[in-house]
Parts: C-alpha cells; sequence; structure tokens
C-alpha cells in the first residue's frame, strides 16, 4: 500500500475499534476530543512509519509458564512484543500509550518488564537479541502545548524534537529477582492487601520531566481514592492552603474541560441513539 492507502486503512481501523470500545465499556468521547486521539493515531504512524515497516513479527505472545509465588501459588507470565529483524541484528519493541517523557523518567519500571520478555526470547525460543525498546505512543505536554497553540512553527518543532522510542537496556542478571518480585505482587494481589504509598508521595511528581504531582497524574485516575488513607491524608494537608477546601479534592474528576468533554459525549452518543 502507498502512503496514502495506509492513512485511509489507519483512519478505518481507528473508527471500527472506537465503536468496539464505546459498545464494550458504555461511553463515548465528544467529535472534538475523538479527532484529537485520530490525529495522534496518525502522528505517530508518521513519525515512525519507518520502523513500523521494518517490523518483522508483530504481536508477538511470550509466555512463561509455572512460576510460583513466595506462598505457593502457581501463576504465569504473558506479554505481547514487536520483533525487528535487520542487518543480523534482533531488536524487541513493548508498545505503551504511555508518553515518552514518563517512560524516561522511569526506566527501572520498563527494565523488569522488558528483561523478563527478553529472557523468555532467548532461554526458551533459544533466539537471538541484540537490544530492546519501548514505543511511547501518548502525547508529551509539549506536544499538546503545541497543538493547542495552533501554531504552525510550534508544531512542527515539537514533533522533531518528539523521540517516542526509548531504548531500554537488558540485563539478564536481574531476571531471577524480577520474577520473585511478581511473585510476591501476586500473592499480595490473592490475599487481598493492597497497600497505598504514604500521603507524602502524593505530593511529588510523578518524575523530574512531570511537574504534575503523583495524586493529579495517578490519582486522579483510580476510583478508589476516595476511600484510600493516603489520598484522604493528602486532601487534608491541602485544605486551607490558598482558600482550598475538602470537596475540592473529594470532587476531583479532572478539570472542566475534561469533564465537560465527557459528558459531551456520552449526551452525543445518546442523541445518536434516539435518532
Amino acid at each position: 500500500m502507498d502512503q496514502k492507502e495506509v492513512r485511509q486503512f489507519i483512519i478505518d481501523a481507528f473508527e471500527e475499534n472506537y465503536e468496539l470500545m464505546r459498545m464494550e465499556g458504555g461511553h463515548a468521547i465528544t467529535g472534538e476530543a475523538k479527532q484529537k486521539a485520530l490525529e495522534q493515531v496518525l502522528l505517530y504512524w508518521e513519525k515512525l512509519h519507518e520502523l513500523a515497516e521494518r517490523v518483522t513479527d508483530t504481536e508477538i505472545l511470550l509466555t512463561l509458564p509455572e512460576q510460583r509465588t513466595p506462598a505457593g501459588r502457581k501463576y504465569t507470565i504473558q506479554g505481547v512484543v514487536d520483533i525487528v529483524e535487520e542487518n543480523g541484528e534482533t531488536v524487541m519493541y513493548d508498545v505503551k500509550t504511555h508518553d515518552c517523557d514518563t517512560v524516561a523518567g522511569n526506566p527501572e519500571l520498563y527494565e523488569v518488564q522488558l528483561n523478563i520478555y527478553a529472557y523468555i526470547w532467548q532461554t526458551l525460543r533459544r533466539q537471538s537479541l541484540d537490544g530492546a525498546g519501548i514505543i511511547a505512543t501518548g502525547q508529551t505536554e509539549a506536544l499538546k502545548e503545541a497543538f493547542r497553540s495552533n501554531q504552525e512553527e510550534k508544531i512542527i518543532q515539537a514533533v522533531e524534537e518528539w523521540d517516542p522510542v526509548i531504548t531500554i537496556p537488558l540485563d539478564p542478571d536481574r531476571v531471577e529477582a524480577t520474577i520473585c518480585r511478581f511473585g510476591e505482587v501476586v500473592d499480595r494481589i490473592e490475599d487481598c492487601k493492597f497497600h497505598p504509598p504514604d500521603w507524602t508521595k502524593l505530593k511529588e511528581p510523578v518524575t523530574a520531566r512531570k511537574t504534575l504531582p503523583f495524586a493529579t497524574h495517578v490519582c486522579r485516575n483510580c476510583d478508589v481514592r476516595f476511600s484510600c488513607r493516603s489520598y484522604r491524608t493528602y486532601a487534608q494537608n491541602q485544605t486551607g492552603k490558598s482558600g482550598l477546601k475538602m470537596e475540592k479534592f473529594l470532587d476531583d474528576y479532572g478539570n472542566d474541560e475534561e469533564q465537560q468533554e465527557w459528558m459531551d459525549g456520552n449526551l452525543e452518543s445518546d442523541l445518536d441513539g434516539l435518532e
């Protein structure tokens, strides 16, 4: 397919996937928000089509079965990766919806996962591997700001500076410890031990590249925050500062623009259903 045909294929696939997710989840977004999402998908293709065209194997399921937790529970580790084989080298990529600032600011969170995938690929599949990386498809703050400005010069500069491919170092010596940590997490989940971080962590930025605190970047997306001791303590320690009230945190469903998009999207969906 030529570039025009690929672009149309992406648009058609985007629409199909959106409708499937809308029917499964029961939620919709506004036409404007959907258009922004489509533009990001197309931008991702335009930025990375040379790498995407070199992918030799996609959506490869990697499985590490018959693992046991410290408590003796059986579990399986699974993951899906893409492989690029070129010039005698093999590189593994894991696609994430996170933005590259988050990935680059927390490389250790991705190293453990890719090290396991590399171990499965090299040990169980007995295939060579020369490197690994994360492809971060999410928009950075710089990209969002550039598109909000509607200034072509800023958009071009932000796109040129955007590098969604982050190389992740592989360390086979860490695999055993990582598998052990996975097992510990499985035990905690099965034993219903869900301990939130200390409330002071909620004040800190997620990474050095992101100024928003943990409470805004992470907790806002957690439906359990209203019954979370750490979040309540965080909110209580913020009240009284600059006239803030506790209700501000208990009613935090995103900023006005995000809330309006959610309501407009669902209203549009309901009206479409009446036609």
